[in-house]
């Protein structure tokens, strides 16, 4: 007499033992809840609400939670740290729908482990923030995982959508270190971006720290590399416009685009909150594709045996 399966063993069954709906949702969902944690995270800093919770893991020493006395800024901080649990549950969900491909998908395994465990530090980065005083170092540190944490959700989100097993260049060897030296100047872009804020007006609250550099002379010196990463995707667009790379290049040139003329618009109109927000999450949008773009470097063996095979199969002779 067979016995009946306890509540682990149901649970476990209806788990996804392959690519489904369900495992797409969860990559979907891990890479917008960490992009849109960016944008809640720049409201907080730009609105002056960066100590609306003055402690941390407390929002006061002696409540979770904010208090009516703390007014706005306590609402938009703690509504922040409400979205870490978002984080926390998607990052959990989208583990245990990848644990039973564990042996068949080791890379989609390992990655929403990585990004589990990574949500829980950046949260920790999170209250040193703010256990510093909003120091401006600490705060670009606290950006700079969201970023890395933004990478890792694009890395997942492709491969749920590749073919396992071992993988060749899709691209020339130039072509591939084009793109490389791309994504180097788009971390060094992003990284100057981080200090400009850091050395601007919106610190996150009105007694925070700046870092001491000079603000206009930051801009300046940030532009440089965002016109070198314009440059090199234009270079990288031609390079690769035969190759099914370009599509990947199209979108990040777009974003670049985009990311540009906000930037050229927020530094002319007096750094409006909205732009230097708009401007915080497209940075991270402009790492994700570039992410996107480096990740098609490489395809399946077994695509390049398909496309092998359908240009050496014959073609059909039309029958009188």
């Amino acid at each position: 007499m067979s016995q009946e399966p306890g509540p682990a063993q149901k649970l476990w069954r209806i788990l996804p033992s392959s690519i489904d709906r369900r495992v797409i949702f969860a990559a979907w969902a891990t890479f917008v809840v960490q992009v849109a944690i960016v944008g809640t995270g720049g409201l907080v800093r730009l609105t002056a609400s960066g100590l609306g919770c003055p402690t941390w893991p407390r929002c006061t020493p002696e409540s979770f939670i904010n208090t009516p006395e703390m007014g706005i800024h306590g609402v938009i901080e703690f509504g922040n740290r409400l979205l870490t649990f978002v984080l926390v549950a998607v990052a959990i969900i989208t583990f245990l729908f990848v644990v039973r491909m564990r042996r068949t998908r080791p890379d989609l395994f390992w990655l929403a482990l990585i990004i589990g465990l990574y949500v829980p530090i950046q949260a920790v980065i999170g209250g040193i923030t703010v256990l510093t005083n909003l120091n401006p170092y600490v705060v670009g540190l606290h950006y700079f995982a969201s970023v890395v944490l933004v990478a890792f959700a694009t890395v997942f989100v492709v491969r749920v959508y590749s073919t396992p097993g071992p993988r060749v260049p899709a691209a020339p060897r130039g072509l591939a270190i084009l793109a490389h030296l791309t994504s180097v100047a788009v971390v060094i872009t992003v990284i100057v971006g981080i200090l400009v804020t850091g050395a601007g007006p919106h610190a996150g609250d009105a007694g925070a720290a700046r870092n001491g550099l000079d603000p206009e002379l930051m801009q300046h010196l940030h532009s440089w590399p965002a016109y070198a990463t314009l440059a090199l995707t234009l270079a990288l667009l031609v390079g690769g416009w035969r190759l099914p790379l370009r599509r990947w290049v199209l979108l990040l040139l777009g974003v670049e685009a985009v990311q540009i003329a906000v930037g050229l618009w927020q530094a002319r109109t007096g750094l409006p909150i909205v732009l230097v927000n708009i401007h915080m999450v497209l940075a991270v949008l402009l790492v994700a594709a570039m992410t996107a773009v480096v990740m098609h470097l490489k395809v399946p063996t077994t695509a390049i045996r398909a496309e092998r095979d359908e240009s050496a199969a014959p073609a059909s002779v039309p029958t009188s």
